[in-house]
């Protein structure tokens, strides 16, 4: 006679996608997270959040397309 459930249920986990990062930007979020004091994981999330949203700014100039009108008779 079998068990309707297994005797080991293990709960469903949600796995999230962790990239590598390489060696030395590693070595250098250590060495800065040490410097300020805060965990290596506050320092990258940090990071990761400021480069997201400068990505996502809105152009801070107005380029013109085409030059303004020259008024040559505006001198003196």
């Amino acid at each position: 006679m079998t068990a309707p459930f297994p005797y080991r249920t293990t709960m469903a986990q949600t796995t999230y996608y962790s990239p590598r990062l390489d060696r030395d930007l590693i070595s250098r979020l250590y060495h800065q997270a040490r410097t300020e004091r805060i965990p290596m994981t506050a320092l990258a999330s940090r990071l990761v959040r400021e480069g997201l949203a400068w990505q996502n700014r809105e152009p801070s100039c107005i380029i013109a397309e085409e030059p303004p009108a020259y008024d040559p008779g505006g001198r003196t």
